[in-house]
């Protein structure tokens, strides 16, 4: 084996595991959900009482679902889109669209998550408090970490799509 291939699976190797945990911290995140609005529900109709943070929890946790949702479905490009024409192309031309958007989605996020970096920035500044000790800036932080995560994985995408375009040139 040689010192290409042994990198070559060290990176395949760690990208695994990246996404192991991904697919670990959604999993978590929705039985955190779960658990924690199945508790809310027995406590008020059991013993009229809740936990007083346990709706900001809630809400909190569809936010980090949501934005790490996204992340999971960047990874192979399998957000939302509009694929009407993409069936009528040729490879070349595919790939060469598919290129351009994955780049454009790609500049969007970077945009995205370069005010949202803005945004959490003025919650430490603000210093506010979201539950129990927790400050506000650490439950918004997924916001930014998910755009720049997205970005990052549809440049490579884009790049990909655009490196293919010259193996269908004959």
């Amino acid at each position: 084996m040689g010192k290409t291939d042994r990198l070559i699976s060290f990176f395949s190797r760690t990208r695994s595991i990246l996404l192991r945990v991904e697919d670990g911290i959604l999993v978590s995140l929705v039985v955190m959900i779960i658990c924690m609005a199945v508790t809310q529900i027995l406590l008020r109709n059991l013993f009229d009482t809740g936990i007083v943070w346990g709706d900001i929890l809630v809400r909190i946790l569809v936010l980090w679902i949501g934005m790490v949702g996204a992340m999971v479905a960047s990874r192979r490009g399998e957000h939302i889109s509009i694929d009407i024409l993409s069936r009528f192309l040729s490879p070349r031309t595919r790939n060469m669209v598919n290129g351009f958007v994955q780049f454009t989605t790609c500049m969007i996020c970077s945009i995205a998550a370069y005010y949202s970096v803005k945004f959490v920035m003025s919650e430490i500044e603000y210093g506010g408090k979201a539950f129990a000790t927790i400050p506000v800036w650490l439950c918004e932080a997924i916001i930014p970490f998910a755009f720049f995560v997205i970005a990052l994985r549809y440049f490579l995408l884009s790049i990909q799509n655009l490196t293919r375009i010259n193996k269908f040139a004959s």
